[in-house]
């Protein structure tokens, strides 16, 4: 039976401050649960379309007329924009029960690319027949509203941590959501396989190449983080809770700037 109070819950970024270790624990598990009670309603009601694919396989490019949604059940996603002078901009990052494709209702057609990162499975979902089931099965029209709450709700705490973050905070709190995204899909948070390159991270982070390096090595010689192997690509990170408190230590007093 469908649980609809986890289908309450929300699983979005979480903020920074006054973290109780149970408390925090007690969340995860119930994203944990809320994502597995949407994907079988999803999976019961729709029978939704599963693709397998692999690192680069694209799911729709900017352009594409709009007629599904999808919704990760496996794997690592970005978002990819094309900018005026023809560079691509990454502009969003999707995990497991993440949706893709709400940016093509408004106009009719995608306005990004959408990449996988690794191997995984996405679900295609027809919008019209969404719509149709949700006016049978109110449940399914909860689980759409909130995932574009969410996903409303996490641009625009990127877009806060773009303005308000140095450099070396951006970096870090990249690497706590993206832990705490893991651990929120019942994965391991103590250790992170990157999927995208230090010019791909600075990129989504406004930040250059040079910077997201420096960086990584400050967070090292902290001992925040370490690295596993040489190729740098898998993070260790003994206690997530040291990321997010390297990004506090990073934040500079409003009344600072002003003297």
């Amino acid at each position: 039976m469908l649980n609809t109070a986890n289908l309450e819950a929300s699983h979005s970024r979480p903020q920074l401050m006054h973290r109780v270790p149970g408390r925090e624990t007690a969340s995860r598990q119930a994203v944990v649960q809320q994502i597995a009670d949407m994907l079988a309603l999803l999976r019961d009601e729709l029978a939704p379309l599963r693709r397998l694919v692999h690192a680069g396989d694209v799911i729709y490019h900017a352009g594409d007329p709009f007629r599904n949604l999808y919704v990760v059940n496996s794997g690592f996603f970005k978002l990819v924009n094309l900018i005026a002078d023809g560079r691509e901009q990454v502009v969003g990052l999707k995990f497991r029960g993440d949706w893709l494709g709400f940016e093509g209702i408004a106009e009719g057609c995608h306005a990004c690319d959408a990449i996988a990162m690794d191997t995984g499975e996405v679900w295609t979902i027809r919008y019209e027949s969404l719509i149709a089931a949700a006016a049978k099965q109110p449940a399914l029209l909860t689980v759409l509203h909130q995932a574009m709450s969410r996903q409303l709700s996490g641009e625009r705490e990127s877009l806060t941590a773009v303005c308000t973050l140095t450099a070396d905070a951006r970096v870090a709190d990249f690497l706590r959501h993206w832990a705490e995204a893991q651990a929120e899909r019942g994965l391991r948070s103590d250790q992170i396989a990157l999927r995208m390159s230090r010019a791909e991270i600075g990129n989504y982070l406004g930040i250059t190449l040079e910077s997201v390096s420096r960086a990584l090595s400050r967070l090292a010689r902290e001992q925040v983080i370490s690295f596993v192997e040489k190729g740098r690509r898998d993070v260790h990170i003994p206690n997530v809770a040291a990321l997010a408190e390297f990004v506090q230590r990073s934040l500079v007093p409003p009344s600072a700037t002003l003297q």
